[in-house]
């Protein structure tokens, strides 16, 4: 099948060449005319039987726009393609025969290929991707800063209890990072990517604002905190700038403009800092695991550094709670921001050569390398140091000391009672936040560990905000942020979003107060990491199709227990936030769900809310019918809905959230090849525009009878299933054709035969609007005349969708869209037909258009039974 003869090779003007084969008796294979690339073969094999492998582009709908392929070939392209190819080897087969040959048409791709080639952009595997960031990211300021203070305050079993519950929440919630990455392409935008695709716009568009801020949040923290070490080291050497506090927001400024200097360099000069910044952390962490071993001398004494004792280690067991933020759960709103960089890896899966490889492996092995540091040092440290010291030399507890001794230095020869008492010793664990560089084998090799995590911490996450921002931007969800979403360069990098973080985050810097910001990021990434794996467990109970992770060693139930940890340890570390943060996200997805906008991502609530109707739907199939749960759940014969607006909102004056609306268009045969592709999507889009609560199923159909016929038959599922038919009035019944007439009489005789009710709508000037507009008429409902002249007309119409999107002028108001006022319905009974025509009646009075109006009722009879007949 692979084989043609030689007077098929020759080339066909438009199509790629065949690579020449023989068979043996056309002696050995020939040389291809020229080398062709994987694509030319693919372009080549017109007839070979191997299809290509599936393309994303042609499945996924939640790739961003500027990676979206054009649609695929409908099947009548494919066969007009085939048959133009097939004229064309016809050609190709009678110039070969009459001598006549062609020259060969030169591959435009192929002549690209030979010009010099655009450098691809730096893509980086796991352990340079998400590993490095993370531990980096987790590496932050309050390793340094803040640990050994907070085993002070909290002691070295609960320090040790808050390091695991920081990382038993992270854990689950890399978990349930894993399972959603490895479900399917992860783009540029990391975290905000993830949960919007999973739980929607309205979930997913708050959530991106918030984890942008709560990134740029990080980056002031860390920038704070390397602030706060250049100032002490200035003043250890007497160069202050004016105060502590404005020598802070001085260095920050600078320190994060040069950050910000780094991240516009790109995406490899980012990942090279990162190396030099991991490679300094590491050289601090042996000079300070050196340093626990090297016996102390006086100064370290002095100062409250013993070395290894079993005493301090278990004087510092216990909490020791001091100050007004005294208590556990400060401490952990303290700390928890030291573990928040577990996203890290995600935030750069658009730079990740496997993201689904990268992220699960990388991240997972950073969370445990950075566990075993954050759990080493309170217990080398707490095992060496004592809380209070007053780093007086001369406060040796001598043979001639007279007085009592209070504190652990009583027990290693020290004095420092005068200093504990007061509260004013300027050493120890719970005095001295620099107590790791004082321990260090090289004091300044901590302060270079302090500068490279606090540094990479804030490049980091410097990079992060912008690039989450920028992927929210392109969404187009909320107003007046798209011009952030632009890119520069081969990688795309997001300069203006850049910008913008850089100004948000001297704002942050300006407050100076590193326990503040941390307090507020706890609870920003708790909202977020509870998100994730909400998205998780809600896309695992929803059973859908599209949700099949590679990643398997992920549960439900830990995605649920992490989601609820995290809320809770929100209200108990700073419930104010939490609820500001809540009230937030509240609003702007109220602003989102308002808005709707047209974007279909497959998100699991989705899946959710088919899994409810459909278990509603079949639960209600056990249900036998009651008389008092009777609802008019009508089948309307409207044909093209936007053709007879006042039957559509007639009928759903009084279905409307309360029972089951189906508009029929039944398409006469004649009319099928010359519909519009779109005028399905175009009637539920004029529907939906007019807030019409109805299904719209076209029915192809030789006339009107029989498609009605099928429609009363195949119409609803279970319970949904139609009781009512609604028609409009034939008025041009003295016009039209006999066979028409009858035709629809005997629709209404099957309505009646399929235990049907019946409603028809009959209005003074009609119901069609054809008259004002050039729709394509259902030719089961008009006139033959008409029919004609509008079959003559139809080249010369326009689709239904473009009158839609030019503006509002298809939607036409209606009697049955204004106020009624105080008027009257009346109803005549002639005959016990069923309570229906009293029960329309009284639907409709329960709407706010016509709940003035009253109904009145006409009954047949004589005077003599006049007031029996009213009281019935």
């Amino acid at each position: 099948m692979g084989q043609l003869k030689s007077k098929c090779d020759g080339l066909v003007p438009g199509f790629a060449p065949r690579v020449r084969t023989s068979t043996l008796e056309e002696g050995p294979p020939s040389a291809p005319e020229h080398h062709g690339s994987r694509m030319e073969l693919q372009k080549s094999s017109l007839y070979s039987t191997l299809d290509q492998v599936p393309q994303l582009e042609h499945y996924a709908s939640t790739l961003p726009r500027q990676q979206q392929a054009r649609s695929r070939p409908s099947l009548g392209t494919l066969r007009r393609v085939s048959k133009e190819v097939e004229a064309g080897m016809e050609m190709a087969n009678v110039a070969s025969d009459s001598g006549v040959s062609s020259l060969p048409v030169t591959d435009s791709g192929s002549e690209e290929s030979k010009g010099p080639k655009e450098k691809a952009p730096v893509k980086l595997g796991w352990v340079i991707g998400p590993a490095f960031h993370c531990m980096l990211n987790i590496w932050g300021v309050i390793l340094f800063l803040r640990l050994s203070w907070i085993t002070s305050q909290a002691g070295i079993l609960l320090t040790c209890l808050i390091v695991l519950m920081s990382v038993t929440v992270n854990t689950a919630t890399t978990l349930s990072i894993s399972a959603i990455a490895t479900n399917g392409r992860v783009d540029a935008g990391g975290t905000y990517f993830m949960i919007s695709r999973s739980l929607g716009p309205e979930v997913g568009a708050p959530i991106g604002l918030v984890f942008a801020f709560a990134n740029v949040l990080g980056c002031a923290l860390n920038t704070v905190g390397f602030a706060e070490v250049v100032q002490d080291l200035m003043q250890s050497y007497g160069s202050v700038i004016i105060d502590p506090i404005s020598t802070i927001r001085i260095v920050g400024v600078i320190t994060v403009t040069g950050l910000l200097l780094i991240s516009l360099a790109g995406m490899e000069w980012e990942s090279k800092a990162q190396i030099l910044f991991f490679v300094a952390i590491m050289i601090s962490f042996v000079a300070y695991l050196v340093g626990t071993f090297i016996p102390p001398g006086t100064v370290k004494k002095s100062q409250g550094i013993f070395g290894y004792r079993s005493d301090i280690f278990v004087s510092n067991l216990t909490p020791d709670w001091r100050g007004a933020d005294g208590n556990f759960f400060s401490m952990f709103a303290i700390f928890f921001p030291a573990t928040t960089g577990i996203l890290s890896g995600v935030n750069i899966c658009g730079d990740l050569k496997d993201p689904a490889t990268s992220i699960p492996k990388g991240t997972l092995h950073a969370i445990f390398w950075t566990t075993i540091s954050y759990l080493v040092i309170p217990l080398t440290v707490g095992a060496c140091v004592i809380r209070d010291a007053s780093g007086n030399v001369n406060d040796t507890l001598t043979a001639n000391s007279t007085g009592t001794c209070v504190g652990m230095g009583c027990s290693q020869g020290w004095n420092f009672t005068e200093c504990t008492l007061s509260q004013s010793c300027q050493y120890g664990l719970a005095n001295n936040l620099q107590v790791l560089g004082q321990v260090s084998a090289v004091y300044h090799l901590i302060t270079l560990g302090v500068f490279a995590a606090s540094l990479s911490s804030a490049l980091s996450f410097l990079v992060f905000a912008p690039k989450v921002f920028q992927c929210l931007c392109r969404d187009n969800i909320y107003p007046y942020i798209g011009l952030f979403g632009k890119g520069y360069g081969k990688s795309d990098e997001p300069f203006r979003a850049y910008i913008l973080s850089y100004v948000l985050s001297i704002v942050f810097i300006l407050i100076a107060e590193l326990n503040i910001i941390a307090a507020l990021i706890s609870n920003l990434f708790l909202c977020t990491y509870g998100l994730i794996n909400f998205s998780c467990f809600h896309a695992t109970v929803t059973n859908s199709p599209g949700w099949r992770p590679s990643f398997r060693y992920y549960n439900k139930w830990v995605a649920l227990y992490g989601a609820v940890i995290s809320i809770v340890l929100m209200f108990l570390l700073t419930w104010w936030a939490a609820l500001v943060i809540f009230g937030v996200i509240i609003f702007l997805f109220g602003y989102v769900y308002y808005k709707k906008p047209k974007i279909n991502w497959g998100s699991s609530v989705q899946a959710g809310t088919y899994n409810m109707a459909l278990s509603s739907s079949v639960s209600l199939s056990g249900v036998e019918d009651h008389v008092k749960n009777f609802r008019p759940q009508c089948l309307v014969l409207t044909g093209p809905p936007n053709q007879r607006p006042a039957l559509v909102d007639f009928v759903g004056s009084f279905t409307e959230h309360i029972s089951l609306m189906i508009c029929g268009d039944i398409i006469m045969e004649q009319e099928r090849q010359t519909r519009p592709h779109d005028a399905t999507d175009s009637m539920v889009k004029w529907m939906k525009k007019r807030k019409v609560c109805s299904f719209y199923t076209p029915f192809t159909a030789e006339s009107l009878r029989v498609g009605a016929r099928h429609l009363l038959q195949a119409s609803g599922l279970g319970k949904l299933k139609p009781n009512t038919l609604v028609l409009g009035f034939k008025s041009n019944w003295r016009e039209t054709a006999p066979e028409s007439t009858v035709d629809y009489i005997n629709t209404i005789y099957d309505t009646f035969d399929h235990n049907y009710s019946l409603c028809i709508l009959r209005m003074m000037d009609g119901l069609d609007i054809y008259s004002h507009y050039e729709f394509e008429v259902n030719h089961g409902f008009e006139s033959d005349e008409y029919a004609e002249n509008d079959h003559k007309e139809h080249s010369e119409m326009k689709s239904v969708e473009d009158i839609s999107d030019k503006d509002d002028s298809d939607q036409t108001r209606t009697v049955f869209q204004s106020d009624q006022g105080k008027k009257t319905i009346d109803i005549y009974w002639i005959a016990d037909d069923g309570g229906l025509t009293l029960l329309v009646p009284y639907l409709l009075t329960r709407r706010k258009r016509w709940n003035s109006c009253k109904v009145r009722v006409f009954i047949v009879g004589d005077e003599q039974n006049m007031d029996e007949r009213r009281k019935e």
